[in-house]
């Protein structure tokens, strides 16, 4: 049964048996996870994708064997460094549906050790992915240290007959994690495949790496054809761990996980009577293709996360950009609207520096937190700028970097203790502590300010922090606690609360590029600024990389600037950034004469994705034709295939990489329906053909290629028979 179906079918259930030993069968399209709970733990049961409850045969229930496992529990929950795992109480099943048919279950369970509650939350939407968290409440009169915390974890698969499914099967061989290999700015989406070791394998970023690494992973079983899918929404530390317990011998062996938060201790301190929750964790399992389960991973978030009305990415408004890689001037900046505007762009941002003077707009972080216009810089008022911009039909945006701020500017001198040191004294670059409520309602404060004040439609939010200064600090008390924690829940609250108070701005997210990718922060922004790379071959790796995850409708790329303009050629350029969000920067420096050649490619690009891609792209399917770099250096090549959810239209774009050796590319569209009759459109030559689309996937579009680091466009759109 195909994707598309499953998705149509939405179906949900919560099947509950309530013996001595409770069993809770999650049920959502083709998928199933089971929990149990069992001698006073609440444990995962297994998965199936197929459909069937796990007790289909009822008297020979197909569950894990948890005799495997050191720690078989479904979450990892440590108080005062106590475990409160076991020795718990059901106390209450609680199921509510939501208007869209989703279902949430309510599981609440007490300690018998400890005054603890702790309730916990699933949801299931109809696709093959589903949403856990916890609330954990402390009952006492005092309060408690939470030192470990895992949402989600346990026994994850198990197989007792391995050379039941192949007689040579190694061990070795049955798993493979795919994850985000590189943790550094600027390779934000390099993505692999490695195999699993028979050992414990951490995946992790924002505290024991640095915080490039999207917080997702892909976990596929090659004899079973199993694949596991999951995301934390979470923009700090995190870890997933897999225990692949077995041996190359092995007929038998077991893998269990966590998806747990990362930081010093204690995490966080719950004060007496306080309900903690912890951040949302997203799991999923499907029979299948990467393809696959990335079009499950779509269908969730757009239902279920992205679900913010107020911050609704949809429109995909071509943006773009200026800042201080020019002169920034009134002229300048009218020049550069007026230049960008012609190519195409709906949205007009000014970028770092316009509170900075004239003169000083490489001095790169100076005046960060002044957040007013300059008066040498604009002598008639910001509004000349602001009404300009919009007389041309431009919306107006600015760049903010709220939760950091200049060493020098006022707000730090008058209030030193929003900054908190590091532990060898050092005190950080205005990283605004959000745990102290009075510097987190000034920042607030400052960015209704901005929008009121400069009449924004646009914001784009930055983040420039490194992990130093979200983790070298502790809140003082009877007790310490390191504030990241709370920091973050505070951070996430904040603008989900703007995104509410300013339903039609857009926001958009940007942290030295992909600094602060997760669904937690993303869910209240409209698109994310992915990363500063936007040189080719790495630009079109990241663009590939990251639609493994994220809808491609919330990921911006951009065309011009950052010096993208150095390798490549400019249809290239554009093309990386057609699938997704769209952005623009200069193309010629004002003054200069207009490149019409060059013009031309930009506006037939940008007509192409206003009129053909981006009315599919909320709804839309994407397949990676190469997963990884690896396979893209392999083939000398990478393509990407965004189609539509009915099938009657597709676009994909072809890129070769350096040292390719193709002198043409074979694409065997995945995305169509050979039952219709296609129109397919090479965008180089402007040739086109009339395809059966049983053809087509039989045979697949053969394009010709001009050189390395080149590129090519393929339209294919159902027509009439």
């Amino acid at each position: 049964m195909t994707a598309e179906v499953m998705k149509d079918m939405n179906y949900v259930n919560v099947f509950v048996r309530n013996q001595k030993e409770p069993v809770y069968c999650y049920r959502s399209g083709l998928t199933v996870y089971e929990e149990r709970f069992l001698d006073g733990a609440l444990v995962p049961g297994g998965w199936n994708a197929a459909g069937y409850p796990l007790n289909v045969l009822s008297n020979y229930p197909s569950f894990i064997d948890l005799n495997a496992y050191a720690e078989p529990s479904a979450f990892h929950v440590e108080l005062d460094g106590e475990n409160m795992d076991f020795f718990l109480e059901l106390k209450n099943y609680e199921e509510v549906e939501s208007e869209n048919g989703s279902r949430e279950v309510i599981l609440t369970l007490m300690s018998t050790i400890k005054p603890v509650e702790i309730k916990v939350h699933t949801l299931v939407d109809g696709t093959p992915m589903f949403t856990r968290w916890l609330e954990v409440t402390n009952l006492s009169d005092k309060d408690m240290a939470l030192s470990r915390l895992s949402v989600l974890s346990g026994a994850l698969d198990q197989m007792k007959n391995v050379r039941f499914y192949d007689a040579d099967a190694r061990p070795e061989d049955i798993y493979e994690i795919g994850y985000f290999r590189n943790d550094r700015q600027l390779a934000e989406g390099d993505f692999g495949w490695k195999p699993l070791d028979f050992e414990r394998t951490v995946i992790s970023g924002r505290f024991h790496r640095a915080r490039y690494r999207y917080p997702a992973f892909f976990l596929k079983n090659n004899l079973t054809g199993m694949i596991w899918f999951g995301q934390m929404a979470w923009s700090s530390g995190y870890e997933f761990l897999f225990d692949y317990n077995g041996n190359h011998e092995s007929n038998s062996v077991s893998l269990s996980f966590e998806m747990s938060l990362a930081g010093y201790h204690p995490l966080r301190l719950i004060a007496a009577g306080e309900t903690y929750v912890s951040p949302k964790v997203h799991l999923g399992a499907i029979f299948g293709t990467l393809d696959d389960a990335v079009n499950a991973t779509y269908d969730h978030i757009r239902r279920s996360v992205f679900d913010l009305p107020e911050a609704n990415g949809d429109e995909c408004l071509v943006g773009i950009g200026y800042g201080a890689h020019h002169d920034m001037s009134v002229e300048s900046t009218k020049g550069f609207a007026d230049q960008l505007g012609s190519l195409g762009g709906e949205t007009f941002i000014i970028d770092a520096g316009w509170y900075r003077p004239p003169g000083d707009e490489l001095a790169e972080w100076h005046k960060t937190g002044d957040w007013h216009y300059d008066k040498e810089r604009y002598p008639n008022g910001i509004d000349e700028v602001i009404d300009y911009v919009h007389s041309i039909g431009l919306k107006f945006g600015l760049w903010m970097e709220p939760e950091r701020l200049w060493a020098g500017c006022k707000i730090c001198e008058e209030h030193p203790e929003w900054f908190k040191k590091r532990p060898f004294g050092e005190t950080p670059l205005g990283f605004v502590d959000f745990t102290n409520p009075e510097a987190a309602a000034w920042v607030e404060a400052e960015i209704i300010r901005v929008v009121e004040e400069y009449r924004l439609d646009v914001l784009r939010i930055d983040y420039n922090i490194g992990n130093g200064e979200q983790y070298h600090y502790a809140i003082p008390g009877e007790r310490y606690e390191y504030g990241t924690v709370k920091h973050f829940e505070a951070v996430s609250a904040m603008y989900e609360r703007l995104k509410k108070r300013f339903p039609n701005v857009i926001f958009e997210n940007c942290a030295s590029g992909g600094g602060r990718l997760d669904l937690d922060i993303l869910r209240s922004f409209h698109h994310s600024w992915v990363s500063d790379e936007q040189r080719a071959p790495m630009a079109q790796y990241i663009t590939n990389g990251l639609t493994l995850v994220l809808p491609p409708e919330r990921v911006d790329r951009l065309v011009s600037g950052m010096n993208c303009h150095e390798y490549a050629s400019l249809d290239a350029h554009i093309r990386n950034a057609m699938l997704g969000h769209i952005s623009l920067n200069a193309v010629n420096p004002l003054g200069a004469e207009d490149n019409d050649q060059q013009r031309e490619v930009i506006r037939h690009a940008l007509d192409i994705y206003k009129s053909f891609i981006r009315p599919m792209l909320p709804t839309s399917r994407m397949f990676h034709h190469n997963e990884d770099i690896p396979g893209a250096r392999k083939d000398g090549y990478s393509a990407l295939e965004l189609a539509s959810a009915d099938k009657t239209k597709a676009a994909i774009t072809v890129f070769t990489v350096p040292g390719s050796k193709a002198e043409r590319v074979n694409i065997i569209p995945r995305g169509l329906d050979l039952s219709h009759t296609y129109r397919v459109t090479l965008d180089n030559t402007g040739e086109t053909m009339t395809v059966t689309g049983r053809e087509l996937l039989m045979n697949g579009v053969t394009t010709r290629i001009m050189g390395v680091m080149t590129s090519e466009l393929i339209l294919i759109e159902a027509v009439e028979e």
